[in-house]
């Protein structure tokens, strides 16, 4: 059992629920298999602390990730829980940059699917072939590939690419996923993960059908009447932890 570093006791109610969120995202992404051994990241805004967020303690599986070994750090990389762990110098690059220049990014993922890898590494990135594939044509930048994300220089150049979309598909590496809040983020890498499965199902079947710009305006236009209550992903989010809660509640520790 990984360590425990932070209590509920130490902390405001607002950022123990952040982290108690956090914690649950990490263990429905590796729930899902979207984990990659220790490696990859997901943090979000501490609230009411502008310049601070949680992020995974580098060396601990997705799996170990609890609320309270999650790690606090302020957009300058400095440590603000005391936590003994390292963080990724790779996810606290991309993250802080993020966190920090990019106003609807409070809640940031960054993954390594062999899906969403695939599409970052084809030509084409995604393409308007199918259901949810559809909600993301023309709402996602792309970023070519410098390497490990380990450089703060490349920062201003991801921010640039990413524009005023909330999606950047690093390319020949894999995407990078924001939202307002974990839940609109959580259900954005659902919806791009099963877009970027049923991509690579349906190229390795032949000519795939695209569907036109006027229906992809349409669909787009539409989406959001078929949400469920409680805002983007709200709904979704609560019912995986739920599911989580069921295989495994230490995640709450």
């Amino acid at each position: 059992m990984a360590t425990q570093l932070k209590s509920k006791a130490q902390c405001s109610e607002a950022e123990w629920q952040a982290r108690l969120d956090l914690a649950a995202c990490y263990r429905i992404f590796d729930h899902m298999g979207w984990s990659e051994s220790i490696y990859n990241h997901i943090s979000v805004g501490v609230p009411g602390e502008e310049e601070a967020f949680l992020i995974n303690p580098f060396g601990l599986l997705y799996s170990e990730v609890t609320a309270s070994n999650l790690v606090k750090i302020d957009i300058r990389g400095n440590t603000l829980d005391g936590s003994p762990y390292p963080v990724n110098k790779a996810g606290f690059t991309q993250h802080a940059y993020f966190h920090e220049h990019v106003p609807a990014a409070n809640a940031i993922c960054h993954m390594h699917t062999t899906a969403t890898m695939a599409v970052c590494s084809s030509e084409g990135g995604i393409l308007p072939i199918n259901f949810y594939a559809c909600n993301f044509i023309g709402q996602v930048g792309y970023h070519d590939f410098e390497g490990v994300t380990v450089r703060a220089e490349e920062g201003e150049r991801l921010v640039k690419n990413l524009g005023d979309k909330h999606i950047l598909m690093l390319r020949n590496h894999g995407p990078v996923v924001m939202g307002r809040t974990i839940h609109e983020m959580f259900v954005q890498t659902w919806a791009l993960q099963r877009a970027c499965e049923i991509q690579l199902a349906t190229m390795a079947m032949g000519i795939p059908i695209h569907v036109s710009d006027d229906v992809i305006a349409v669909h787009q236009r539409d989406i959001s009447q078929a949400q469920a209550p409680g805002g983007p992903g709200y709904a979704d989010f609560e019912a995986w932890k739920r599911k989580i809660d069921r295989i495994d509640n230490s995640w709450r520790d």
